[in-house]
């Protein structure tokens, strides 16, 4: 008869020796059952439908159909299914694909097997847990200054690259068939989000930051 306290426990893993290494693993924990192992997201997709487990340690990079889209596939199919991402790779593309397609947590393979066994715990109450490499990874990423200019309007650059150019107030209002009081309240919203205070500033900062695309 099944314990219930048992954690049901699914690997997907393109590696035999990294299955057959966690699978030793889980021997260890007696609330830790593994019950199923897949060697892509395919394969993975296909099990749940059969086991449905608790958790699901799942590899990032596979053949055939990595890890993202396999989570992506089985989080939408099985809510309740945790899903572990456990990998080499912690590329912030990588971590970010694999939590916005469902991952509960994102861990790396150097891990130890006290650790692991905790964040599978984690995961089957709905907690998360990170490898501190990831956590401080997210933190750089939401910490990341915007790139300058990033708030200008569409109508603001176009000033701005006729700045550049070196054309006066009429010019501008000729060429964009707009009024020079429509082209002096360009350039002071300009002045304020580039923080500079004359057109020279504001050309100089636009070639330095890439900020515009140069009219023809």
């Amino acid at each position: 008869m099944l314990d219930e306290t048992q954690i049901r426990i699914v690997i997907v893993d393109d590696h035999a020796m990294v299955r057959e290494g966690l699978i030793t693993f889980l021997k260890v924990f007696r609330d830790l059952q593994f019950i199923g192992e897949a060697a892509n997201g395919a394969e993975a997709i296909l099990l749940c439908q059969r086991v449905q487990p608790d958790v699901i340690l799942m590899d990032m990079m596979m053949p055939e159909m990595d890890g993202p889209t396999a989570i992506n596939h089985i989080h939408k199919a099985y809510p309740n299914i945790q899903i572990i991402a456990l990998t080499s790779f912690g590329q912030e593309d990588l971590i970010k694909a694999a939590l916005q397609a469902g991952a509960t947590s994102y861990l790396l393979k150097n891990i130890g097997a006290s650790d692991l066994a905790s964040a599978i715990r984690s995961a089957h109450a709905g907690r998360a847990t990170f490898a501190t490499e990831v956590t401080q990874i997210l933190y750089h990423a939401s910490v990341q200054l915007p790139h300058i200019g990033h708030d200008l309007t569409a109508r603001e650059r176009q000033v701005l690259g006729l700045i550049v150019k070196g054309y006066s107030n009429g010019l501008i209002a000729e060429h964009l068939i707009i009024s020079k009081t429509t082209v002096k309240g360009h350039l002071n919203n300009l002045f304020s989000k580039l923080n500079v205070s004359n057109r020279t500033e504001a050309a100089t900062l636009a070639l330095q930051e890439h900020i515009v695309l140069i009219p023809e």
